[in-house]
């Protein structure tokens, strides 16, 4: 049986193996609480995506939902294409919010991860549209 030294933690949180693999450095407790709260309450729009996108049905890659990049929660995010999705409903066409957006995904480009943005009347209204726009994302 190998014996830990006082003090040494078993595994890693999955915040640390997120910053191991990644290299992202600003994750904060607040952040991680916010995604979770996230998942609770995510829109319709987003729900359904969702429910496409879990378990690999999207060319055979995995998603997460509501998950943490740095300090900020994006919908839903593939590690392995390192993309970014990104549903937009109308509280996203006020001025001050693009100039948060296109801040938030200057940063993630500088993180090497693509930022796609999907309006979310194109997925209550057109789902089969949206996740081609997804799948030709994976693609590339």
């Amino acid at each position: 049986m190998r014996s830990m030294v006082v003090g040494q933690r078993r595994s890693q949180t999955a915040c640390e193996q997120n910053k191991n693999n990644l290299g992202w450095r600003h994750e904060s407790p607040s952040t991680i609480t916010l995604a979770r709260s996230l998942r609770r309450s995510m829109t319709r729009s987003e729900q359904r995506l969702w429910m496409a996108l879990r378990g690999k049905q999207l060319g055979g890659v995995k998603f997460r939902r509501q998950h943490v990049l740095g300090p900020y929660v994006v919908d839903f995010f593939c590690s392995a294409r390192r993309l970014a999705i990104e549903i937009d409903g109308g509280v996203h066409l006020d001025d001050e919010r693009q100039a948060h957006d296109a801040q938030r995904d200057a940063w993630m480009r500088a993180q090497g991860v693509r930022v796609l943005r999907i309006p979310d009347q194109l997925v209550r209204d057109n789902i089969d549209a949206a996740l081609r726009l997804i799948a030709e994302a994976v693609a590339r």
